[in-house]
């Protein structure tokens, strides 16, 4: 078998999302457990992409979570700083976890905490120099491992998921917002 063949093939291992409805079907069968599909496969989806991710962090001493503070310091362009409150809201991520991440990040002199000048009480997390020729060096790489996938869904099926998932995005904001259908 070529290895083209082989990276088309179809993975049969039984798929967790559907062993999980068919669970909830025989255990309450007065539910229709349908939407779970939707949210399992989301969150199946999404827990599978930090592993492929670190996969080729980990050559350059991260993980996915240092990455995306990295990658959002250099994305607000020079100098490539950010306010502790900016980083955790651009991440989503509690005051805690960004904590931790910053050092991590510190210690492996990727980011420095600075005087905020205008505000002694606050901070300034900024990029060194170190730290953008890392993410410079790291994001095509990223890129170019996202492209590998993109790729095997194709550009139609890619611009219907992305529709799909801003739907569903906005769905759920709205939901969270208690705004009623």
């Amino acid at each position: 078998m070529s290895a083209r063949a082989h990276d088309d093939s179809v993975d049969t291992r039984p798929d967790p999302v559907n062993l999980i409805l068919a669970q909830w079907q025989r255990e309450r069968p007065d539910l229709d457990p349908a939407p779970m599909r939707l949210f399992g496969t989301l969150a199946r989806a999404h827990l599978l992409t930090t592993p492929y991710m670190n996969a080729i962090l980990a050559d350059h001493g991260l993980v996915r979570g240092t990455f995306d503070v990295l990658s959002a310091l250099r994305r607000a362009g020079p100098p490539f700083s950010l306010t502790p409150k900016q980083l955790s809201e651009s991440l989503m991520l509690s005051a805690a976890g960004m904590t931790s991440r910053l050092d991590r990040l510190e210690g492996l002199r990727l980011v420095a905490r600075l005087p905020e000048p205008n505000d002694r009480r606050s901070l300034k997390i900024q990029l060194t120099q170190r730290g953008v020729r890392m993410i410079d060096d790291v994001i095509p790489q990223i890129i170019a491992a996202q492209w590998q996938i993109v790729s095997r869904l194709g550009a139609r099926k890619t611009k219907t998921l992305i529709d799909l998932l801003a739907a569903a995005a906005e769905a759920l904001t709205i939901a969270g917002n208690g705004a009623a259908d």
